[in-house]
């Protein structure tokens, strides 16, 4: 009898315990469903312009009549190993930002470009639902991109939104296919018939021939400055190489970075529909500017939406630009290139030699550090001068948005990375400083030297030392043209250049 009780008694246990399991799965399993449905997640994200742009995707209105769910983007496939972490962690971050968070301060319009997406859509979720990458009716210009992505997804990180970014929120600036027509830019100005004449080392006004766009130029008298970093350790790139003295001779350098206006002129001046190769177009166009072979139409469109005019032109090629200087020397009889990495560092500091132009702790610009974090970051002074992550909306700016530095040129640091003509070697330049404008520097290479940092830029990446190198591959990811194409990046936004005249040739 004794022995009865205890094994009841532990039968009642199994039994309560069966039954609270069984309602925790149930309940379970409720929750979960009903934390994943559209109405649920959209009154949690108060982002009305989302679910518009949702309604009018493929995800949502299609031929077949199949609607995508928010879930079915933003989370891992579910029952996959993930999927309950993932939930957990972006419901606890939601509800957050519910409760405590303005979601009127947020930048939509930011949260809506590639860099945010990928890092909340999920490329195993688009797989599983689109399982056969060679559907019927597939263009061959579809055939090729999905060909190169299936044997490169893996080596480049590639994600299906890389070229698919609308079709779960349309975005009408946002086309994955050529460029049809040519912009010009609106104008009831008179055109120019001839370029601007200079006499004197001082600020001039170009003039483009035939048409109505000019743009100034700023006297840079050169000197001799300490190139390299003077910052301290934490804010150091690990390529800024030794602080070193160096001279440059005086030069003329762009107030601003060259326009879309400007681009846009030599595009439609150049434009071809054939992809040459440079050296081939380099030696045909020496001495004749009608026969200079321009830029194919890009894919998409190049200022992203944000606007033309006065922005800054951007995702243009290292080719692209030299061959828009070579173009404006043509067309204005003077001698225009880019400028050396040295010019480009003279010409920031415009005679400082702290980590930037103007007075402030680096460290109070950087949202890093608990002190930071706690007491917010002081941009009392870079948000005069720089366009950069925290104030720049996630987009460009005209150039009316900063104040020029020392020397008159707006811009330097932040906006758009800026090419310059230097070849990038690290080795070379860690061990001497040197570039490719130093005699004792690398003659060619495979990428060039950046300087500037951009709009998506942090503090520390656009002081006045900070370096970077162009990254063709990487920034060539998604081109669906085979080969790829020499004239426009399709992976980089935050990337523009602007010219620089050499004194001695006007003279």
């Amino acid at each position: 009898m004794m022995m009865k009780r205890p094994r009841k008694l532990i039968g009642l246990i199994f039994f309560v315990g069966l039954l609270i399991g069984i309602f925790l799965i149930y309940g379970g399993e409720k929750a979960i469903s009903y934390t994943s449905t559209d109405d649920y997640c959209v009154s949690c994200h108060i982002h009305p312009l989302a679910d518009d742009a949702w309604k009018k995707s493929t995800h949502y209105y299609n031929k077949s009549g199949i609607k995508i769910h928010c879930v079915d983007c933003h989370l891992p496939p579910k029952g996959s190993f993930n999927y309950l972490a993932v939930k957990t962690k972006t419901g606890l971050k939601d509800l957050y930002g519910f409760y405590f968070k303005d979601s009127a301060s947020f930048n939509w319009q930011a949260k809506g470009e590639l860099e945010h997406a990928v890092k909340i859509v999920y490329n195993e979720s688009c797989i599983k639902c689109h399982q056969t990458l060679f559907s019927k009716g597939l263009s061959a210009e579809g055939g090729t991109a999905h060909l190169y992505y299936e044997k490169n997804a893996e080596k480049l990180k590639l994600n299906c939104i890389n070229c698919h970014l609308t079709v779960g929120h349309y975005n009408p600036n946002y086309k994955h296919q050529k460029m049809q027509g040519i912009p010009v830019a609106n104008s009831t100005k008179e055109l120019f018939t001839t370029p601007a004449t200079v006499t004197s080392f001082t600020k001039f006004t170009e003039q483009i021939p035939n048409t109505a766009i000019s743009f100034n130029m700023i006297p840079v008298k050169g000197g001799t400055f300490k190139m390299g970093s003077s910052d301290s350790e934490p804010l150091r790139k690990n390529d800024e190489g030794p602080v070193r003295s160096v001279t440059v001779s005086k030069f003329f350098m762009g107030e601003v970075e060259v326009t879309w206006d400007e681009y846009w002129a030599f595009y439609a001046s150049t434009m071809s529909e054939g992809r040459l190769d440079p050296v081939i177009v380099m030696e045909k166009n020496a001495g004749n500017p009608d026969a200079i072979s321009g830029p194919t139409p890009p894919f998409g469109i190049p200022d992203q939406g944000w606007g033309s005019g006065a922005r800054p032109a951007i995702t243009m090629s290292h080719y692209g630009a030299q061959t828009y200087c070579q173009w404006l020397s043509k067309v204005t009889g003077k001698k225009y290139r880019l400028p050396t990495e040295a010019e480009w560092e003279f010409a920031c500091r415009g005679g400082s030699e702290t980590p930037y132009f103007f007075k402030g702790d680096p460290r109070r610009f950087v949202n890093k550090g608990l002190r930071n974090k706690i007491m917010g970051v002081d941009t009392t002074g870079i948000n005069s001068y720089v366009v950069y992550e925290i104030n720049s909306m996630g987009k460009t700016q005209e150039p009316a948005f900063v104040k020029a530095n020392p020397f008159g040129l707006k811009n330097m640091a932040g906006n758009v990375a800026e090419y310059c003509s230097d070849w990038y070697s690290p080795e070379a330049y860690k061990a001497t400083g040197t570039t490719v404008s130093d005699p004792k520097g690398p003659e060619s290479g495979e990428e060039h030297v950046v300087r500037g940092g951009s709009y998506n830029s942090e503090a520390g990446e656009v002081r006045s030392a900070a370096r970077e190198f162009t990254q063709t591959v990487n920034w060539l990811k998604t081109d669906p043209q085979q080969p790829k194409s020499i004239w426009w990046y399709s992976d980089i936004k935050g990337i523009g250049f602007r010219v620089v005249c050499e004194a001695d040739s006007l003279q």
